[in-house]
């Protein structure tokens, strides 16, 4: 091998290590993102859980379903 080749060899390693750590920052930020979503909706799901619960609670569960709106 002459220095020129070595010297290609070398700018293409280089041009695809700038490539790599481009991709890696933008997979940071979207996984970053994602994990935010997640959290949000986490905590979404969870008001959802307790309002529901709340709403079970305070329902009679014995009362008789009413008659349907025909009879």
């Amino acid at each position: 091998m002459n220095d020129g080749e070595v010297i290609a060899r070398i700018e293409t390693l280089e041009v695809r290590i700038v490539h790599q750590e481009r991709v890696i920052e933008e997979l940071n930020t979207v996984v970053t993102n994602q994990w935010s979503r997640i959290e949000s909706l986490t905590k979404q799901i969870e008001r959802m859980a307790d309002r529901l619960q709340r709403v079970e609670d305070s329902s009679p569960s014995d009362a008789p379903d009413p008659p349907p709106p025909h009879y």
